[in-house]
């Protein structure tokens, strides 16, 4: 049986649109069931905002995108973390499975078929708890090979089993203070490239409301794994402002999407070198060539000279 595809929507019909019709376009489209999760309107929502969240729903029903399509709209609004946190229970509670998509991932053709191959060989792998999509593009990615584990969790376009979502930890406090104190916390902020406890701060203080990071931390905290494709399967349109969580253009993500994967079941354990180019990613972005870390390196190291001349004369 093919996994259920999840689909989150909110106010965004363009961008809905264009995940639906890439969506659609997957070798596995017409034999698998969309459920499609509409948030709705804030108490304080004005005319622009209650008409951009009809027209989203109106792009849902132009189309039959899969096989089975199930669309179910909130007369409130929820929020996106507890939208996705639920309806994402509500399906892998049926299923035992799902596939995870928002309103803003155009996915490859090949999606579908990955997910569902990387879903029924690790299905009783307990250390695997997750199928990414998702690879950001630095210098080395043709030495990624072709499927690979690292501790690290992306959630564009993803997976899981109910066997691994049943173990999500939601206290806040408890991760807050726990985290902090482990021996591999080091590791949780990808050795310092990237501060993922920010955001369980953020949301320990109230200024923050999301879900993936503590699905991050309880993939972590269980010495969990992700499954990740040598190229990307989907590409993230929504990183320029216009999400819930997105406040500003970011073009590092841009990437051209994988033809297909090949998923054969490899060692389960985490790849150094796919950690170690994460991690380049993290600190230099698109071009992260040993000319690049040189000029850094001597730049830092030149003021860093020049600072404490200036601090002891």
């Amino acid at each position: 049986m093919l996994a259920p595809i999840v689909l989150f929507v909110y106010n965004r019909p363009s961008k809905t649109k264009e995940t639906l019709e890439a969506l659609a376009s997957n070798t596995l489209a017409e034999e698998s069931v969309l459920y499609i999760f509409s948030d709705g309107p804030k108490k304080d929502a004005d005319l622009i905002m209650q008409k951009e969240i009809t027209e989203t729903r109106r792009v849902l029903r132009q189309k039959q995108w899969c096989g089975q399509v199930h669309i179910i709209e909130s007369e409130k609004n929820n929020g996106l973390a507890n939208s996705i946190e639920d309806g994402i229970t509500r399906i892998v509670n049926q299923y035992g499975k799902v596939i995870v998509l928002e309103d803003d991932i155009v996915t490859s053709p090949y999606f579908l078929t990955y997910m569902n191959a990387a879903l029924d060989l690790y299905e009783k792998e307990e250390k695997v708890m997750h199928i990414s999509g998702f690879v950001p593009v630095t210098t080395g990615a043709n030495k990624l090979p072709e499927t690979y584990f690292l501790r690290f969790m992306s959630c564009w376009g993803w997976a899981t089993w109910k066997r691994a979502w049943d173990k999500r930890i939601t206290d806040i406090p408890y991760l807050y203070k726990s985290l902090p104190v482990r021996s591999d916390f080091h590791d949780f902020n990808l050795n310092g490239s990237i501060n993922q406890f920010s955001q369980i701060e953020q949301n320990y203080e109230g200024t923050l409301k999301t879900w993936a990071i503590k699905w991050y931390a309880t993939i972590f905290i269980n010495n969990g794994l992700c499954l990740y494709p040598h190229k990307s399967l989907v590409d993230n349109i929504g990183v320029d402002g216009s999400g819930t969580n997105s406040i500003a253009l970011d073009n590092r993500y841009n990437v051209d999407l994988a033809i297909s994967i090949i998923v054969n079941k490899i060692p389960i354990k985490e790849n150094k070198y796919a950690k170690k180019y994460l991690q380049r990613f993290y600190i230099y972005g698109k071009d992260s060539s040993w000319e690049k870390r040189l000029k850094r390196y001597l730049k830092s190291t030149s003021l860093h000279y020049i600072y404490k001349n200036i601090r002891y004369k």
